[in-house]
């Protein structure tokens, strides 16, 4: 390869004194470690446009079309969702409640509409399956289990879970919405809802869309984890896997349905502006 001798001593000027290089060589030099660390920071499942406004929000002002040059060129990339897989079993002999719900996966408020669904995971030892209970408001996980069966039992102790955390008034209408799988229809599950205070709805046969919020909540966990880190040798590795992305879902991952925030910061927000409008009204 020839090179001009002038070009060469211009390159080992720059190496030598970074200060020598153009603008946007040197704003690129200080972006670049902001660019790995928050896609570092986040699992490693973020593409270019959430690790710009995460750098945004932490009030680092730069182009998308920077990051996304940038990402390119360190050849970082967020993950892509895979084929969603059927793991709903009807039971037609039992009769199923209304769809409340209707496709309509908006709530004005947390605990207002609860959507469940669960998925499998492949490991060493055998099948897992996965449940998850999700409140609409700021899709936040607020109940998760992790099982060796696809007994009632397993959705059962999400729906616990989800209880025990969030405490539901019995004076605020809540709807717990699922697809038509025998665990969820299932009479110790209605019960337990009924006991609750909580009113049943369930999709119509054989049609995701009827439950699209929890299945794409499946589907970003399989995505960002469960795809991304097999293979998986035993229920305890999953368990602790599953615990810290639940955590960093809730409190760090940014969604888009709700302005590109994470759910607790869209519950916090809500729950500031309530005291607020309390307070002014006194």
């Amino acid at each position: 390869m020839r090179i001009a001798p002038s070009g060469y001593w211009r390159y080992a000027a720059q190496q030598r004194d970074p200060s020598r290089l153009c603008a946007r060589a040197q704003r690129d030099a200080v972006l670049i470690p902001e660019i790995q660390r928050v896609w570092r920071a986040n699992l490693q499942v973020y593409g270019a446009d959430k690790v710009w406004r995460q750098l945004n929000r932490e009030g680092v002002t730069v182009a998308r079309c920077t990051v996304e040059r940038l990402m390119k060129q360190l050849g970082l990339a967020g993950v892509r969702r895979g084929k969603v897989v059927r793991t709903t079993v009807p039971d037609h002999a039992t009769p199923c409640p209304l769809d409340r719900v209707n496709r309509q996966f908006k709530a004005d408020r947390p605990n207002q509409l609860w959507v469940s669904d669960f998925t499998y995971v492949s490991t060493w030892q055998g099948w897992l399956y996965v449940a998850f209970v999700i409140d609409v408001f700021a899709r936040r996980i607020v109940g998760w289990r992790v099982s060796h069966s696809m007994r009632t039992d397993f959705v059962l102790d999400a729906l616990e879970q989800a209880l025990y955390a969030r405490q539901p008034e019995r004076s605020d209408t809540l709807i717990h919405h699922s697809d038509r799988g025998s665990q969820y229809v299932s009479i110790r599950y209605t019960e337990r809802l009924a006991e609750a205070g909580i009113e049943l709805s369930v999709g119509n046969r054989g049609d995701s869309y009827d439950n699209a919020l929890a299945e794409t909540i499946n589907g970003l966990y399989k995505a960002e984890l469960i795809h991304r880190q097999a293979p998986w040798k035993s229920r305890e590795a999953v368990e602790l896997a599953t615990l810290e992305w639940v955590a960093w879902f809730n409190n760090h991952r940014l969604l888009e349905s709700i302005g590109y925030i994470p759910p607790a910061e869209a519950e916090a927000n809500y729950y500031r502006r309530l005291a607020n409008n309390t307070v002014n009204v006194a």
